[in-house]
């Protein structure tokens, strides 16, 4: 189940970087970066952290994957980057969240709503702490 789930990843993953326009040459390494956050995310929560610190960490991760990756194939972050996080956005929330609004259970939504929310705010907390750590590691002498 889990090769299952890190090829849906990756071709997702890859979808996303020909969607963006990515360069043919960096599709593959675009995969890798949304399978490595998928593999981060699927490990942590199966371990019983909760959703929204293993969304944290993977988002981290992925960034973190991106730059090095921007770095090794001198290209921009934002290739790897934005499609990486794409198999940890809380689409089905967010659709669960909308549906019990139409359908007026106003207390599913709002749950439904509020965890899409906070899985939102730990993927855009991840991308800027690991850009941080990064600018601040390659700030150091002999760190790149």
């Amino acid at each position: 189940m889990l090769i299952q789930q890190l090829v849906v990843s990756f071709l997702a993953t890859a979808a996303f970087g020909i969607i963006f326009s990515a360069p043919k040459r960096l599709l593959i390494a675009g995969g890798g970066v949304g399978m490595i956050g998928w593999l981060i995310y699927i490990e942590f929560t199966r371990s019983g952290i909760p959703v929204v610190p293993a969304t944290l960490v993977a988002a981290f991760m992925i960034t973190l994957v991106s730059l090095l990756f921007a770095r090794f194939y001198k290209a921009p972050v934002t290739v790897f980057s934005v499609a990486g996080i794409i198999p940890l956005v809380p689409g089905g929330l967010a659709y669960n969240a909308m549906r019990y609004f139409v359908e007026n259970d106003y207390n599913l939504a709002m749950r439904y709503a509020a965890e899409s929310f906070m899985i939102s705010g730990a993927i855009a907390i991840g991308l800027i702490v690991a850009e941080v750590v990064y600018q601040i590691v390659k700030r150091q002498p002999g760190a790149f």
